[in-house]
């Protein structure tokens, strides 16, 4: 009787062993991390746009499968698109061989000054496999608003620059299924940005 009250005992603690282990391999291994951005309540389709990228015309449908970061700015920008596009590099490369599953893309809001070629050239110039694009003035409004980003050309006549332009400074994040589900403010820490595009990548 008492041999069997051990191994009873035994097979019980075996057992809630199994379990804890199986549910911290799960959410180590398995279950997707929750976003540390700003969540999105209510996840819909993301906009789908035509831009042009170089010679080429790109939509955001062509990356289908991949976890998009889709930033709008311009190529004169003085710090905020530095800063954005150099933490997106520096996630990207902690991210390892998983990067492959990320694709930034950066929308000049810009049209007069940077042309196709020139956004993506900017945008590569921070990372190879990021693509620059941009439109004409009716393309980039149309897609602008499509995703609540505000941009407005600020005349600065003492400047060489001529202009300079105020525009909304936070990443639109979209999953692989081409729903919209987080944002990223400006500055948000890499390790967020990680741990979302980690977990948006699982699911």
């Amino acid at each position: 009787m008492t041999k069997r009250i051990v191994l009873f005992a035994a097979g019980t603690l075996i057992g809630v062993a199994l379990l804890v282990g199986g549910l911290w391999a799960y959410r180590t291994f398995i279950q997707a991390p929750p976003l540390r951005g700003i969540a999105i309540e209510s996840p819909r389709p993301a906009y789908d746009f035509e831009l042009m990228s170089g010679d080429r015309a790109v939509h955001l449908s062509d990356y289908r499968g991949k976890v998009v970061a889709l930033y709008f700015g311009y190529t004169f920008c003085p710090d905020v698109c530095p800063k954005t596009l150099s933490d997106l590099t520096l996630a990207l490369k902690e991210l390892g061989a998983e990067a492959d599953g990320v694709q930034v893309l950066f929308v000049s809001v810009d049209p007069e000054r940077d042309t196709p070629v020139r956004a993506l050239q900017y945008a590569q110039g921070f990372n190879p496999t990021f693509v620059g694009m941009t439109g004409s003035p009716d393309d980039i409004a149309r897609v602008a608003g499509a995703y609540g980003v505000y941009y407005q050309r600020q005349e600065t006549p003492n400047s060489s620059a001529g202009y300079l332009v105020d525009h909304s400074a936070t990443v639109l994040v979209i999953d692989r299924q081409g729903q919209l589900r987080t944002i990223w403010p400006f500055d948000t820490a890499r390790d967020d940005i990680v741990n979302d595009l980690r977990s948006l990548m699982r699911q």
